[in-house]
């Protein structure tokens, strides 16, 4: 496991978040290298920093970003669930009629919307 992986590790263990100066001594790195991670890990959007002051000293409390809930939006089609999604059945797409009947639903549901944004 990298720092890096180590470091957001760490800062995901408190969910209020932790102090800068807290994290480089927990992962006993100096305050520059830990500075070069925390930067790396702003820039991939995997944490926040914000000013802060601990113990009298100007610091930085570092959060993880939080996780984006997964979204299904993909396998519907209207009310109707992908076929496809936990299918045990050994069939062909091509000649799969709950798969044809959901690509029909979602072909439809698309010429809906798209005449819809055409009269706006």
């Amino acid at each position: 496991m990298g720092i890096e992986e180590t470091a957001l590790e760490v800062i995901s263990k408190y969910e209020d978040g932790v102090f800068q100066n807290q994290l480089w001594k927990e992962l006993d790195i100096d305050s520059r290298k830990c500075s070069r991670i925390i930067s790396k890990l702003l820039k991939d959007g995997l944490i926040t920093r914000e000013p802060a002051v601990d113990n009298g000293a100007r610091t930085f409390l570092i959060r993880t970003t939080r996780k984006e809930e997964p979204s299904f939006e993909l396998l519907l089609s209207g009310d109707m669930f992908s076929p496809c999604a936990g299918c045990r059945d050994a069939c062909q797409p091509e000649s799969c009629e709950k798969l044809t009947a959901w690509v029909l639903n979602l072909s439809q549901e698309n010429s809906n919307n798209q005449e819809v944004s055409e009269t706006e």
